[in-house]
């Protein structure tokens, strides 16, 4: 089984190592460490992790709650906050980015495991509904139904189109429907047609 790749967003190198430690411990791979928000964007952009562990305050001037949005809005990666800040301002402005997790230093390996596992189950679990949404949508749009009433000639069967016009009924069935038509001729019209054949009876 292939290893996820985790970015991780950390401004201070001791606890940035630490980290990578903790997750290479637990049978993750880390793709990169980046201090700011402008290098973890460009970092997803070269190596597309599978997750971001993201610390809130960093250097420059992008922030982690900003450099998650632009992760979520850009590149569909999932972000886990690994912070040590936890006032409520700041978790008003997280919960607008939709994280998929949020971890508060000091914290337990444990915690961390199971944050970065859940996170990235619920991340794929959402990408094939949307691919199966996406596939519902696109088979959707090929079905076409015939309802309603259908005005019919009598004599000849000719259908009237919506516009006025008459159609052979299998031209109108063609257009209003999926079903396609080959052409036979039924017992009773080649008994009528070409009697020829039918001496015997």
């Amino acid at each position: 089984m292939t290893k996820a790749k985790i970015l991780i967003v950390e401004d201070d190198r001791i606890v940035a190592k630490d980290i990578e430690n903790t997750l290479k411990n637990l049978g993750f791979s880390v793709s990169s460490i980046v201090s700011s928000g402008e290098e973890a964007i460009n970092k997803v952009k070269k190596k597309s992790p599978d997750l971001v562990l993201m610390d809130i305050v960093l250097k420059g001037e992008m922030d982690g709650i900003e450099a998650a949005k632009q992760i979520k809005e850009r590149f569909h990666i999932p972000v886990v906050y690994l912070t040590a800040y936890a006032d409520k301002k700041l978790l008003e402005r997280v919960k607008i980015t939709e994280p998929f997790g949020y971890i508060v230093k000091p914290f337990e390996e444990r915690e961390l495991h199971t944050t970065i596992e859940i996170a990235l189950y619920k991340h794929k679990a959402g990408e094939e509904r949307k691919e199966l949404i996406t596939e519902l949508k696109e088979a959707l749009s090929k079905v076409k139904t015939l309802s309603g009433l259908l005005p019919i000639c009598a004599n000849c069967k000719k259908i009237r189109d919506d516009k006025g016009y008459w159609n052979q009924i299998e031209v109108y069935i063609r257009d209003h429907s999926e079903a396609d038509f080959s052409h036979s001729i039924c017992p009773e019209c080649a008994k009528k047609l070409y009697p020829e054949f039918y001496k015997g009876d």
